[in-house]
Formats: structure tokens, C-alpha cells, sequence
């Protein structure tokens, strides 16, 4: 099967500092590929990259159309979602009117009644402003703003990051919900717990590059990339 997404010696930069050197990366339809690495190994700025965030040097290509010097909001409109560690929801708008900046008007995957479906908590919270949202809860309205736009490809960056154990639980159902119904995505999670559940493979990141890419039962066989590259005892580090 040929790649949905297709990372080929991929450099970025911001201002004078080289970040990304030499990035090969690719996704298939509807699978997660999982990526993992220490603090400061590039995998946001890979996220940013892909999105036309930051600038770069080298070839990425969505159902194979270059998405070179496409700004962020075309590359959205091609089919890649993006939900960055940040969250970046609009704190002044309801929940639903930030659901309807991000929709799609030719979407057919997702519409906001799926978003509510999936997150019933986003339906109860429908009229209230998205800056007095709990954490949880602007995550969901992320992911779920993210969703509307009808992507076939999600990257989403640290959903779990300083959520609490129950709403973690939830967001990997809803992740895992996503990955039944075909989407595909490049999750940067920290916790190999869900990374495992939700991966189809995983890749390493270690200054800028990638330095392992395979299925979970040859990471955890390979001694070295887990030494020199991850955190101690093997799990996923921060991005």
C-alpha cells in the first residue's frame, strides 16, 4: 500500500537554530504510527513542519501532492488535522462556535453531532466558553474541533500531557474510536501504555532524525535505541 503521508529528508529550522536534520518518515491509510523520543529530540517540530509551521528544507507529500510552501490553513484543507500540546482552542467562544470555525461544510467522516457523540461532556458544555473549560475538556474540544474538519490524517501532539488518570482513560477511547473509523495519525505521546494500545508502529526520534522505526516487540528487543535515545526503563519520552 502506498503512503498517505510521505516525510523525505525533511530539515527545519527556527531562525538560525537547525532542528530537523534529515527527517524519512511515511504513514499508510488508517494507521498510527506512534513517535517517541526524549525532551528536544524534534518530534513537535516535525508536527509543525508537516503543517507549514516552521520553516523547512525538503520533501513532504500528502496522497502524493507536495504540501511544500502551503500555508497551515491549506494543508488543513488537504486532509491533515493537527491538535498541538498547547491545545489552541479560542477561550472567548463557546464550545459549539469553536466546533464551527473548524468545520468542514463537504465533511462526511465527521460532523459536530459526531464530535458530541464522542464527547457527550462537549454537548452538556455546548453554550459555555472554552476558557473555563477543565483541561480535560479542552482537550476533548481540541481533538474534537480537530475532527470536524474531516481529516484522513490527525497528528496529535501530548493529548495525556497533565491530565488526570480518568480523562486519559477517555481520550485513548476516543483516539482508539478514531482509529476504527480509518484515520489515520502521528501520535507524539510520552506514555507507552497508550502509544501500544493505539500504535500500529513506533518511531524514535534522537537529534533531529529518526533513529528507529518498527513494531513495538523490536523496540523493546533493541537495547541501544532504548539506552542512548529513550528515557530510563523504555517508555516514550517527552517531545
Amino acid at each position: 500500500m502506498s503512503a498517505l503521508l510521505n516525510v523525505v529528508g525533511l530539515h527545519a529550522w527556527y531562525g538560525a537554530s537547525h532542528v530537523l536534520h534529515g527527517v524519512d518518515l511515511s504513514i499508510r491509510e488508517g494507521e498510527v504510527l506512534a513517535l517517541s523520543g526524549r525532551n528536544g529530540s524534534g518530534r513537535s517540530t516535525l508536527a509543525k513542519a508537516i503543517m507549514g509551521l516552521v520553516q523547512t528544507k525538503g520533501g513532504v507529500s500528502f496522497r502524493g501532492a507536495s504540501l511544500a510552501g502551503l500555508r497551515p490553513f491549506r494543508v488543513a484543507r488537504r486532509g491533515i488535522g493537527y491538535v498541538p500540546e498547547q491545545r489552541d482552542i479560542f477561550p472567548a467562544l463557546t464550545v459549539r462556535e469553536n466546533l464551527v470555525l473548524g468545520m468542514n461544510e463537504q465533511a462526511w467522516r465527521f460532523t459536530i453531532d459526531d464530535a458530541y457523540r464522542i464527547f457527550p461532556e462537549l454537548r452538556e458544555r455546548m453554550s459555555v466558553r472554552a476558557g473555563v473549560l477543565s483541561g480535560g475538556e479542552q482537550q476533548m474540544l481540541a481533538l474534537a474541533r480537530t475532527l470536524v474538519g474531516d481529516p484522513e490524517l490527525v497528528i496529535v501532539d501530548e493529548p495525556a500531557e497533565g491530565l488526570a488518570p480518568q480523562v486519559v482513560r477517555q481520550l485513548a477511547d476516543c483516539l482508539s474510536t478514531l482509529k476504527q473509523r480509518g484515520v489515520a495519525m502521528l501520535l507524539i505521546e510520552q506514555r507507552m501504555t497508550i502509544a501500544r494500545a493505539l500504535g500500529d508502529r513506533v518511531a524514535v526520534m534522537g537529534h533531529g532524525r529518526i533513529v528507529f522505526d518498527g513494531t513495538f516487540d523490536a523496540l523493546a528487543a533493541d537495547e541501544r535505541v532504548s539506552r542512548e535515545w529513550l528515557s530510563v526503563g523504555g517508555g516514550c519520552a517527552g517531545a
